[in-house]
């Protein structure tokens, strides 16, 4: 009985897909109105396909960000109120994957920034986890009518140039304010030698992003490509954004943040001791 129940389940399986094979083929390509250099434009300009938010026309990025945003401070708020509160000495599967998770941008923090490293944590997990479960977003295929009638998916986030940059300037800021707190106008000092910093942390997250978003679109372009492939490149693409990106800003971010919070004593100060004891 099992084994008939497996062939007629895989008979079931083979005949759905081959049903779906047989429509998007008989169906055509449902009449492309755009060239793939329109399309790939607007994916990075956004200049036709916006989206309706109370009367103004946005970004699809936006929205994104709207919407991940609100799903992370609610996961957030369910966390805090129903799994913290029955964490135990022996901790479960999923406990263990939120310290996991705290404890490695806690000690990307520490690591790089041991003499000053409270904020820098909290804003590191939180960069981290938003551009982590961003650039995932766009793998739900969570779909929005435009302002012209059109349908679209939802894009990731940070696929938004807008986006990118200020994220990185907010980085930018997080990375002075340590070096005011720590040594006040020479903190400013050293961390405006930097001032490409946040031009190239925006660019590199922008076009990172970009670039998993055009190969997708590219491939689902041409219909002898759009079967089984789109779903490959799209799972690769964004997992492995989502890891990279993720670590290259929240460690470039802390790595700055120390050297620029790091306390230097004048070198009288130091031989202020020495002298002393020669007296």
């Amino acid at each position: 009985m099992s084994k008939k129940r497996k062939r007629i389940s895989l008979a079931v399986w083979l005949a759905l897909i081959l049903a779906s094979l047989a429509g998007v083929v008989l169906t055509g390509s449902s009449a492309q109105n755009e060239s793939i250099q329109e399309i790939m434009r607007d994916a990075v300009l956004h200049e036709s396909n916006k989206l309706d938010l109370f009367g103004m026309e946005v970004n699809p990025g936006l929205i994104s960000a709207f919407t991940v945003t609100g799903l992370l401070l609610l996961a957030a708020l369910l966390i805090r109120i129903f799994v913290i509160p029955k964490f135990k000495y022996v901790p479960g599967k999923f406990q263990l994957l939120l310290e996991q998770l705290v404890g490695f941008f806690n000690g990307l923090g520490t690591s790089n920034s041991p003499h000053r490293h409270s904020f820098l944590n909290v804003y590191i997990f939180g960069a981290g986890v938003y551009i982590f479960f961003g650039t995932l977003f766009e793998l739900f295929g969570l779909q929005a009518v435009t302002t012209h009638g059109l349908s679209i998916s939802l894009p990731a986030p940070l696929s938004d140039i807008n986006a990118a940059i200020a994220l990185g300037c907010l980085s930018y800021l997080v990375i002075l304010s340590g070096g005011i707190v720590a040594n006040g106008l020479r903190g400013v000092g050293k961390t405006l030698k930097d001032f490409s910093l946040p031009i190239s942390m925006s660019f590199r997250l922008f076009g990172a992003l970009l670039s998993g978003l055009l190969v997708t679109e590219l491939v689902y372009y041409y219909s002898s490509l759009s079967y089984v492939l789109p779903v490959v490149v799209a799972v690769l693409f964004t997992l492995l954004h989502a890891l990279i990106q993720t670590y290259v800003l929240t460690m470039l971010t802390s790595l700055f943040y120390g050297e620029v919070s790091e306390v230097h004593t004048p070198k009288s100060q130091k031989n202020k001791p020495q002298t002393q004891e020669q007296h």
